[in-house]
């Protein structure tokens, strides 16, 4: 199930008062108070600078035959300067610089941009090609608090269940090859993982469902208990774990050369692993993802190429582009038209909301419990970064 959507003004109040959400201990920051959102636009600036996630900002100097950022320099007369990233926690420490006008954050790092008052909201009436988003990707606790837009989407995806199938047997339907300690001990050390803090989750969604009396209703929302369970399942799991992965070109030689045999993974290394018995599925239980979002900074020199930036990467044509080469669904159907490929809106399930439904995506933890519970506190972004760190020893 789906998380709902809640527009608390009292958890609102809570994120923004509480800087213990922030990984790396405190907020830090800007003195700037993040301001409401613009009414119009004013004449481009000459430039913008945009930090984002590899493969999402291309111009042709990585492959001559990629790229959508000249297009939009020609259009704007905004000259793009750009610097990626390899984890959201490094994302938020780079935008802390104010050295960019645009970030792309996943949704373990928008409820910190707000908080910490490095993103403003944005108008969305000033970006007319946010009317052709998917209306399940509006509106969201990833990129809309006390009701107001601090981003549009990008493009989304699910992290699934990556198995060879020559060694895997039966074939798993279940997250339980994963996390049961009998079940990922028959491919001990040659099971993989995500490194990244907002891993836990997964491992929350799993006893969600295979253990009810701890009645985890979110698995971004754990109070110490359920917290406590979930990193006792991490930790058992350790065990088994080969290696843990945050470059998918790490994974996908694991894949290659056998060092992995199953895990979790994106659509984009399944389809990427040279072996024809390399499968992925979005398990029984579902799973979490992602659902990345362009926010415009509070420090931004230049806001009307930001603006532009906004409007022009929720193009149909310039989403297709940029989603389709990084791998995960676009943020409109009209994309699905522009792909080179013509199968990539089906691989990658656009559009589909019922597969959209079993998705938990990410969302960052704080300690007002985003799933409405107000007689407890849950463990926030920095207790689960602490425990990350002793999960990996």
């Amino acid at each position: 199930m789906r998380m709902t959507t809640r527009r608390s003004r009292r958890a609102f109040g809570a994120l923004l008062a509480s800087c213990a959400l922030v990984a790396l201990a405190a907020c830090g920051g800007s003195d700037s108070e993040g301001g409401t959102a613009v009414k119009k636009l004013g004449k481009n600036e000459s430039k913008v600078s945009i930090l984002a996630w590899p493969g999402y900002v291309e111009d042709g100097s990585n492959d001559p035959k990629v790229d959508w950022v000249t297009a939009f320099e020609d259009e704007t007369g905004c000259q793009v300067t750009s610097k990626s990233y390899g984890t959201s926690d490094e994302a938020f420490n780079l935008a802390k610089t104010g050295d960019y006008d645009v970030v792309v954050a996943s949704g373990d790092l928008t409820a910190r941009m707000v908080a910490s008052k490095e993103a403003v909201e944005v108008n969305t009436d000033l970006i007319p090609n946010y009317e052709g988003v998917y209306d399940f990707l509006k509106d969201k606790d990833w990129n809309t608090f006390d009701g107001k837009h601090y981003g549009v989407p990008h493009g989304y995806g699910a992290n699934l269940l990556m198995y060879n199938e020559d060694e895997v047997k039966p074939a798993p339907t279940s997250w339980s090859a994963v996390f049961d300690p009998t079940e990922a001990a028959k491919y001990k050390g040659k099971v993989t993982a995500y490194d990244s803090p907002i891993y836990i989750a997964d491992a929350a969604l799993y006893l969600m469902k295979h253990q009810p009396e701890l009645k985890i209703e979110n698995p971004y929302a754990l109070d110490e208990d359920q917290f406590k369970a979930t990193i006792d399942l991490l930790k058992e799991q350790r065990k088994n774990v080969g290696e843990y992965w945050s470059d998918y070109l790490k994974e996908i030689s694991a894949f290659e050369t056998g060092d992995s045999v199953i895990g979790t993974t994106w659509q984009v290394i399944a389809s990427s692993v040279a072996k024809s018995k390399v499968k992925a599925i979005l398990p029984e239980e579902g799973s979490t993802g992602w659902s990345d979002t362009w926010m415009i900074s509070s420090h931004a020199k230049s806001p009307n190429c930001a603006y532009a930036w906004l409007n022009y990467i929720e193009s149909p044509e310039a989403n297709a582009q940029a989603t389709e080469y990084f791998g995960e669904a676009p943020n409109n159907p009209g994309a699905c038209d522009f792909a080179s490929d013509k199968s990539f809106c089906e691989t990658y399930n656009a559009g589909d909301e019922e597969f959209a439904k079993q998705l938990w995506y990410w969302q960052t933890p704080i300690a007002e419990c985003v799933d409405g519970r107000a007689d407890v506190t849950c463990m926030d972004y920095s207790e689960w970064t602490k425990a990350w760190t002793e999960i990996k020893g």
